[in-house]
């Protein structure tokens, strides 16, 4: 069993209950590339795979997001050195604060056309995910 999954029957849906902190940062890092990109860009598909990924980790942990999948399958199995397990109840109030401002960002986008106030969204996500990532300060885990 890896480090980022839960005990018992595996499900459709759930959050791990320990994560590997490295497995965070490294999703971290992801979301500071495609935030930055959409925020000096404007161009809306990368809000959208952005909102996708935020829901698809509060609703499963890393098993349908893109950026999960890299962090977990691909990224930290070639790490050198220990998991660093944390408890993944607060990195799920994290990503559940990112997916709230991400979807805030696409309806501002999309549906208000006020994309100046989208970009200021998304741009309090990569504020977050680069304290995480850089840093390995969850912003939301402390709230």
């Amino acid at each position: 069993m890896t480090p980022t999954t839960t005990s018992g029957p595996r499900t459709w849906f759930g959050f791990p209950e320990i994560v590997d902190e490295r497995a965070a940062r490294t999703v971290a890092a992801g979301v500071v590339l495609l935030s930055a990109a959409y925020v000096a860009t404007g161009w809306w598909p990368l809000l959208a795979v952005l909102a996708y990924g935020f829901v698809a980790r509060v609703a499963a942990g890393p098993r349908y997001s893109p950026l999960g999948l890299i962090a977990t399958r691909v990224v930290v199995p070639r790490l050198a050195g220990r998991a660093r397990l944390t408890a993944g109840t607060p990195k799920r109030f994290a990503q559940s604060i990112g997916a709230t401002l991400s979807l805030t960002a696409v309806v501002l986008a999309l549906v208000l056309d006020t994309a100046t106030a989208a970009r200021v969204t998304v741009g309090l996500i990569t504020v977050a995910a680069t304290l995480e990532s850089a840093l390995g300060y969850c912003l939301g885990c402390t709230i």
